[in-house]
């Protein structure tokens, strides 16, 4: 069975990881603190906030065999926040919402903090 599928009495279920990326991206913008998902061009290091429809861009998934799930995320937070409290949160809210929406499990979160945004 392909990386991402559940079998059913009536079939099979495969949800793609872009999926799981963009759903786990919208759950991460709601977070206190997080300004958004960032992209970072490796040629010369620049950060940009990425746009709501390309949040995907900030957040890889990795898919085990058995439908475990490690997520990376490259976000832009708040200036003046605690960032270990705002990440943990991410990671809570993430790892909660994401399981219920997939019915699989996340195994682990890394959260890059790429830049730092003065919000108004």
């Amino acid at each position: 069975m392909m990386k991402g599928s559940m079998s059913t009495e009536l079939g099979i279920v495969t949800i793609s990881s872009d999926v799981i990326a963009k759903y786990a991206g919208s759950v991460a913008v709601e977070c206190f603190g997080i300004v958004g998902m960032a992209a970072v061009n490796m040629k010369d290091g620049l950060v940009r906030l990425l746009k709501k429809e390309s949040l995907t861009q900030g957040i890889q998934v990795e898919l085990s065999d058995d439908n475990v799930l490690k997520l990376n995320f490259h976000v832009i937070v708040a200036y003046g926040v605690n960032i270990l409290s705002v990440s943990d949160n991410l990671m809570s809210s993430v790892k909660y919402k994401v399981e219920e929406f997939t019915g699989m499990t996340v195994d682990k979160i890394n959260i890059f903090v790429e830049g730092v945004r003065v919000i108004d």
